[in-house]
Order: structure tokens, then sequence, then C-alpha cells
């Protein structure tokens, strides 16, 4: 059976060698013996304290545990990237927002908070980007899809969870808000409903 400090090496070696954060059930497996939970975290916080300011930090995530570079020196590794990250419409992020502070919301529910009709692309976009998904349907007529934000968007905005949100601002600077993108310019108000004592216009006589 191993030592602690030899089943610390373990843990610490397969979070620096994955990309993706690793959970306790994950880093459990990686041994042939049952280590408890607790065990597992008590080495997670030696390891995150022998890592404290050195460049790179280990975090808790909502997906698990994962090594990555402190935000001071991001800027530095972000120019070895060929790829810019990419950069979201002012459509996209307000669409991401309503979802993550009043959800789970349909797209109905979407398109009355902001007044405009939520394209399609919008919301394929998000779910593309692993950032929402489906997470049921309201029983209403026609069951609309409920949508909810993944661990995925939690990961990626380095937080455990929704209680950890930061304001809104915060948000758009962290996922890159770009004011020229496009998705803003396809979209359309929102029809008002029609009120029942209302009649259409009569069509024009013609001459």
């Amino acid at each position: 059976m191993l030592n602690p400090t030899e089943a610390k090496r373990v843990m610490e070696g397969a979070l620096l060698a994955t990309a993706v954060p690793l959970s306790l059930s994950a880093l459990r497996r990686l041994f042939d013996e049952d280590i408890g939970s607790d065990t597992v975290r008590r080495l997670l916080q030696e390891l995150r304290e022998e890592w404290s300011g050195r460049t790179v930090e280990l975090v808790h995530l909502a997906s698990g545990w994962r090594f990555q570079t402190r935000p001071d020196f991001q800027r530095y590794v972000e120019r070895m990237q060929p790829e810019k990250p990419p950069r979201y419409s002012r459509a996209v992020l307000e669409t991401l927002a309503i979802i993550a502070y009043r959800q789970p919301v349909t797209r109905g529910d979407i398109e009355d908070i902001r007044g405009v009709a939520v394209s399609p692309q919008v919301i394929k976009t998000l779910e593309t980007r692993g950032w929402i998904d489906a997470v049921g349907h309201r029983e209403t007529p026609g069951r609309p899809a409920l949508y909810g934000t993944t661990k995925t968007f939690l990961d990626d905005l380095g937080l455990r969870s929704l209680e950890e949100l930061p304001p809104l601002e915060e948000i758009a600077q962290t996922l890159q808000y770009d004011p020229t993108a496009g998705e803003d310019r396809v979209e359309e108000a929102a029809p008002e409903p029609a009120s029942a004592s209302e009649t259409p216009p009569e069509p024009d006589a013609q001459a």
C-alpha cells in the first residue's frame, strides 16, 4: 500500500498530465486499494499548499481539481497559442447571463427579459461551447425546453458553484465580449402579444 507521500505524488502526476478537472472519484480510481474521500481531500489540500506561490496553482472547480496558470501569468501563456480565443456578441453574453442567473429558463423567458427574439444561432453557440444544456421541459403547451448552465461553464470561469458567480461585467470580460460581433444585427424585436380587443386593420382599398 502506498504511503501518503507516494499517493500524493501519484495524484500530482495525474493532475499534471490531464487538461480536464479530475473529480474525487476519478482520483480514487488511480489506486488499487480503497482510499477514502477525506484522505484524498487532505492530500489535495497539501498539494495546493506545496504549489502556493508558483506560476501554476491547483484549483478546485465544479467538475473537480485542476492545475492551471495563475491569472497574473495567463497573458504570457496565451502568446504561445496561435489561435485567439473566440469572442462573443452582446446577444450571446446577455442570453448566457439570463440563463446563469435565472435558470432554469425557456427561450420565451429569455425573449421576455431581453425584449428581442432570440436567434437560434445564439442558443446553438452556447450549446456548442458546452456552457448551457436543456435540463428539462416546462409543462405548458409545446413543452418548451428549460435551459441551465453546465459544469463546463463554471470550470471556464474558475468557479465551483453558481453561488460564486461574479457580477455580469466580470463575466463579459472573462468570456471575451466583442461589440462588433454580428448576432445582434440579425435579431428582431420580440412581437408584443395581441390584445383581445384589437382587430386587424382593413386591407387598403384597390383603385
